[in-house]
C-alpha cells in the first residue's frame, strides 16, 4: 500500500500520515527526515544533497527522488509506505512516477485532506506557544487557564512568526500555485481520494481507513 498525503499546510496531513503508518505498520516517510538522516550518516546521496542545502538552494527533483527510492527500497517498506511532503509539484510527481514505473511499482492512493483556507488561517493563527517549556495551546480549542500565560511554567505565551496570519496566507498561496495541480494529476491517474479535514481528527482518520479498507 503506497500512499501519498496531500493537503495545505495546517490541514493535519502529517498527523493522519502518522496514524496510517501506526495502524498499517508501514513507515511514515517525510523527505525532510530522510535528507537529515542521509546527511547525518554521510551517505553519498546525503553529501550531494548537502551541497545544495548549504547554499540555501533547493535539492533538485532527480536527487530527491533518488534519496526517496533508496529509502523505499529498505525492508521495512516491503508492505508499503506513506509519503508526507513529497511530491509538492507536478515535475516532482512525474519524476517519482517514472522512477516507480521503472521498478514496476506505482502509487496506490493519493489522499487529499481538504480544509478551506479560512479554517486553516483560524486554526494556525489561534496557536500559542511557550518558548520556555515548549507547551502549545490554541485560543479556541485548548486555551490556557489564564489568557496569555503558560499553565505549565507561568511564562508568557507567544504567536510564532510561522503562525501569523500573513505568513499562513503566503504559505497557502504557494500551496495553491504549486501543489494544488497535483490533485488534478492524481485524479487523472484514478488514485485521488478526498476526505473532509474540517471534522474531528478521529473522524478524518475513520474516513481514510474506510478508503484503504
Amino acid at each position: 500500500m503506497k500512499i501519498i498525503m496531500l493537503g495545505a499546510p495546517g490541514a493535519g496531513k502529517g498527523t493522519q500520515a502518522q496514524m496510517i503508518a501506526d495502524k498499517y505498520e508501514i513507515p511514515h516517510i517525510s523527505t525532510g527526515d530522510i535528507f537529515r538522516e542521509n546527511v547525518k550518516n554521510g551517505t553519498e546521496l546525503g553529501m550531494e544533497a548537502k551541497k545544495y542545502m548549504d547554499q540555501g538552494a533547493l535539492v533538485p527533483d532527480e536527487l530527491t527522488v533518488k534519496i526517496l527510492l533508496d529509502r523505499v527500497a529498505k525492508d521495512d517498506c516491503k508492505n508499503g509506505y506513506v509519503l508526507d511532503g513529497f511530491p509538492r509539484t507536478i515535475p516532482q510527481a512525474e519524476v517519482l512516477d517514472n522512477a516507480l514505473n521503472e521498478i514496476g511499482e506505482k502509487i496506490d492512493y493519493a489522499i487529499n485532506v481538504d480544509v478551506p483556507d479560512e479554517n486553516i488561517i483560524r486554526r494556525m493563527s489561534g496557536r500559542r506557544a511557550c518558548l520556555s517549556c515548549g507547551a502549545t495551546y490554541h485560543i479556541e480549542h485548548v486555551p490556557p487557564k489564564k489568557e496569555g500565560i503558560c499553565d505549565r511554567c507561568g511564562k508568557e505565551l507567544v504567536l510564532r512568526d510561522d503562525d501569523k496570519e500573513e505568513t499562513v496566507k503566503n504559505r497557502l498561496d504557494v500551496y495553491h500555485k504549486q501543489t494544488q495541480p497535483l490533485i488534478d494529476f492524481y485524479t487523472k491517474k484514478g488514485v485521488l481520494k478526498t476526505v473532509d479535514g474540517t471534522v474531528d481528527m478521529k473522524d478524518v482518520f475513520a474516513a481514510i481507513t474506510a478508503i484503504l479498507a
